[in-house]
């Protein structure tokens, strides 16, 4: 719905696009004029209290009123699309968990054939670089 121009408390014309809100003691003097606009134009305005600027109602085309039941059903509806988008992500999670772990085993089980394979080449102390990647493969698996 879009706000169309109205003159607003000022006089002057209000700015297109921007949301009409008149204080209550304004729409009470012109509720007519506004029910008309509404109406007619398809204008919403929003009602403020007097003295803050926060809107608390609106007078809005009849067509674009929605029911409490229309509301609720709505909400329900999107809760429980959102639940299944839930469950739906959970899934997937716990799918990438369980990935994830065989792939961490398989490299581990690999290293450690390479570690096993690289200690019969050449013993510990033998090579200072090699003994500085055991240490820091060790570190890594906490031992």
């Amino acid at each position: 719905m879009v706000a169309h121009a109205l003159p607003h408390a000022a006089g002057q014309p209000h700015a297109a696009g921007q949301p009409h809100a008149l204080p209550l003691r304004e729409v009470r003097t012109r509720l007519t004029q506004l029910v008309a606009m509404a109406e007619l134009t398809d204008t919403v305005t929003t009602i403020t209290r007097d003295r803050d600027s926060r809107p608390v109602a609106a007078i809005v085309p009849a067509g674009a009123a929605r029911t409490q039941a229309q509301a609720r059903a709505d909400a329900e509806r999107l809760a429980t699309v959102t639940a299944g988008w839930a469950r739906r992500l959970d899934a997937s999670h716990q799918q990438s968990v369980r990935r994830h772990a065989a792939e961490l085993r398989a490299v581990t089980e690999a290293l450690a054939e390479a570690w096993a394979e690289l200690d019969r080449r050449s013993t510990p102390g033998g090579d200072p670089t090699l003994d500085r990647l055991r240490a820091a493969h060790a570190d890594l698996l906490g031992r």
